[in-house]
């Protein structure tokens, strides 16, 4: 047991001590701010039909939960879906492989790091939240009860069953990254539908909102005294909170239905750990090599000799930029399975024939997204093979390497949208055609910037994940690419940021090449 607990402690320090994870706290803080709106804010969080809750502390604690449970349910499996992974690079695998510790027990090592990380974003969020009563309090008693009562109920079970989720895709889906950030955003979706409202659903909700949700749309059917189903919202709505009402919510008392039903989820998920376990590698990643005979033999040492030195050609030195676009745009094609590409495929062939506002606002992102494993190493592939040293003291390693990195990625982007710019153009709708490509240009840069930046792929997965999933549930302020109708200073806004983020690539690298 005592391997047990220190692989837990080690991986959590490892995890929680990286600029990465800083980045993600400092993230969930910003994010946490605005689970619960100010007084004077233009959005709402949860609102139902018109009204919201008074700011007491049921409604500070409930909120928040279920907030953080959605939230970090969504980008926490993209903070710790890389424990087996960090192993296997860092070599530390080939130890725990030898190490006399079970696949169970190691599996549920990374399982209580995870859950642990996730946690302690919790806690922040839990933290945040208790400050914001007191900033926006409107004269009600503070309780801690209302605050952790949910969180416990609500937002714990959900994160440890992400926990184990990151797992299990680990163990079956370790080198298919992009595969796995598909699929749980696809699994995710799933489980946010909201099911009928009755004691089983409750129970089989994992993020454990819904009983919630119910309980203050009885209130509000209450006060305005009907049963027919109401308007009901969760997440960040624009605008409208002028006429917002209030009411009352004092928080609920779990049944001991609900609450069984959520230890069960940690049951569940210590049976799934159990159940995978016999399927993990165990780091035994090792290539199985062909045994196929070569056609072409090795030139024997006589036809060597006779090759004479003076009579080859002289090696020419060139210093043009186009052959390095080139080769960094066979690595980004070339990256991953080539089956992948049917899904590229098939969304070129949707964004040509799908009606134009449809392939715009919904094809197009869903695309992009798809190109989160290509880009999110754009600018960070040399550290991770270990050859930076080489290219960074290459002949202008900025102004040559870096740009034809972001001038690949552009290129990949603008072409999986060509079909979707061919028609924008027959169409002379230049307005539109000027947002994609500088949405194409604006993804690219923010991939490189986000990886100069972190000296990993992780931060700009997260982010990016973030964005498309906001800008896909119609977030104005997410909408990078155009497909919602914005102001007529909306290009130039969008010019600024990629001009911006494309100055920071070239200064932050810079000053990363001054220091070596």
């Amino acid at each position: 047991m005592q391997l047990f607990f220190t692989i837990i402690k080690s991986d959590y320090l490892q995890r929680t001590r990286s600029y990465p994870f800083l980045v993600t706290l400092c993230l969930t803080l910003a994010i946490a701010y605005t689970f619960v709106p100010a007084p004077n804010a233009s959005y709402s969080t949860i609102r139902i039909a018109g009204y919201v809750g008074y700011y007491n502390a049921a409604w500070f604690g409930y909120v928040t939960a279920i907030m953080s449970s959605v939230f970090l349910s969504l980008v926490g499996f993209y903070l710790v879906n890389n424990g087996i992974k960090t192993a296997i690079q860092t070599k530390v695998g080939h130890i725990v492989a030898a190490a006399p510790i079970s696949n169970f027990r190691y599996l549920a090592s990374k399982m209580v790091s995870n859950f642990l990380v996730l946690s302690t974003l919790l806690l922040t969020v839990l933290t945040m939240s208790i400050l914001l009563f007191f900033l926006y309090n409107e004269g009600y008693t503070f309780e801690l009860i209302h605050f952790l009562k949910p969180y416990a109920f609500i937002a714990l079970p959900a994160l440890f069953f992400v926990s184990v989720l990151a797992v299990v895709f680990e163990v079956f889906l370790g080198k298919y990254s992009i595969l796995q950030n598909c699929m749980y955003f696809f699994l995710f979706a799933s489980l946010l539908v909201s099911p009928p409202k009755n004691e089983m659903q409750f129970a089989l909700d994992v993020f454990g909102s819904k009983i919630v949700m119910h309980e203050m749309e009885e209130t509000v059917q209450t006060i305005l005294q009907t049963e027919e189903n109401i308007d009901m919202s969760i997440g960040y709505v624009i605008g409208n909170t002028e006429n917002n009402q209030k009411f009352h919510f004092d928080g609920i008392e779990f049944s001991t239905y609900f609450i069984v039903s959520r230890l069960l989820w940690f049951l569940l998920g210590i049976g799934i750990i159990i159940a995978i376990a016999p399927f993990f590698h165990r780091f035994d990643t090792k290539e199985k090599l062909s045994l196929k005979k070569h056609v072409n033999k090795v030139k024997s040492q006589k036809q060597l000799k006779d090759i004479v030195l003076s009579k080859l050609p002289k090696t020419v030195v060139n210093y043009a930029i186009l052959p390095l676009i080139r080769t960094e745009l066979l690595l980004l094609v070339r990256k991953g399975r080539k089956w992948l590409w049917l899904f590229n495929g098939v969304g070129m062939v949707l964004l040509g024939v799908l009606p134009l506002q449809m392939a715009h606002q919904f094809v197009l992102p869903i695309l992009w997204f798809l190109q989160v494993g290509r880009l999110s190493d754009l600018t960070t592939k040399e550290t991770d093979n270990n050859v930076h040293y080489f290219s960074f003291t290459a002949y202008k390693p900025i102004r040559r390497a870096l740009f034809s990195q972001l001038m690949a990625g552009v290129l990949l982007m603008l072409f999986l949208a060509s079909p979707l710019l061919i028609r924008l153009a027959v169409g002379l709708h230049f307005d539109s055609l000027a947002i994609v490509v500088l949405a194409g240009l604006f993804i690219v840069v923010f991939a490189g910037f986000a990886g100069i930046v972190s000296k990993g792929k992780k931060l700009f997965e997260l982010l990016f994940f973030m964005l498309t999933y906001a800008s896909l549930n119609g977030l104005s302020f997410a909408d990078y690419y155009g497909g919602l109708a914005h102001g007529p200073f909306y290009l130039q806004l969008l010019f600024g940021v990629v001009l911006i983020l494309g100055s920071g690539c070239f200064i932050i690298r810079r000053y990363h090449l001054k220091m070596i």
